[in-house]
This record gives C-alpha cells, structure tokens and sequence, in this order.
C-alpha cells in the first residue's frame, strides 16, 4: 500500500524508528546519517564527515546540496514551529 508522497507505509515506520535499519542503500543511510548530525549538532560537523562522503563517492556538489537543503528544511521547520503554525491534515 502506498500513502502520501508515494511512501510505502511500512518503510515510514521503519524510517521513522531508526533510518539505519529501513532497507536503504549505503548512499541513503549516509546522506541521512549527514543529515542528523546537521540537524541534532551541527558545530559538531568536521572535515572527517566531509571526507567520508567524498570517499563514497559523493561531489563536492552534492554534499553541498545536502547541507544546503537540510539546513532549509530545519529553518522552515523551526519558524512554523516558533509560530505554532498547524500541519494541513492533508
């Protein structure tokens, strides 16, 4: 069954418990471990994170795309949240 976004519901569930165990590749779990810690501690972020995505195989490019849309998505988030804005129920 699939639900909004095109989200099997089951994979939401196991993403939503722990990412690391939802049947991703190695490049998702890596974007999202990136993602985290940009959002849980992002002073915490070192060159030694930076170099492991290089490493992967990811472009400096595409690690600035993940900073870039992260950091964005955590600024929305902490505005609607700081102005009690309401979720659309669909």
């Amino acid at each position: 069954m699939r639900s909004l976004g095109g989200i099997d519901d089951s994979l939401k569930e196991k993403l939503t418990a722990d990412f690391r165990n939802a049947d991703l590749s190695n490049d998702d779990i890596l974007i999202l471990e990136y993602a985290e810690k940009i959002t849980k501690n992002p002073s915490s972020i070192t060159n030694d994170d930076i170099t492991r995505l290089l490493d992967f195989g990811f472009s400096q490019s595409a690690i600035h795309d993940m900073a870039q849309v992260t950091s964005y998505f955590n600024y929305v988030n902490r505005i609607a949240d700081s102005l009690g804005v309401e979720l659309e129920t669909d």
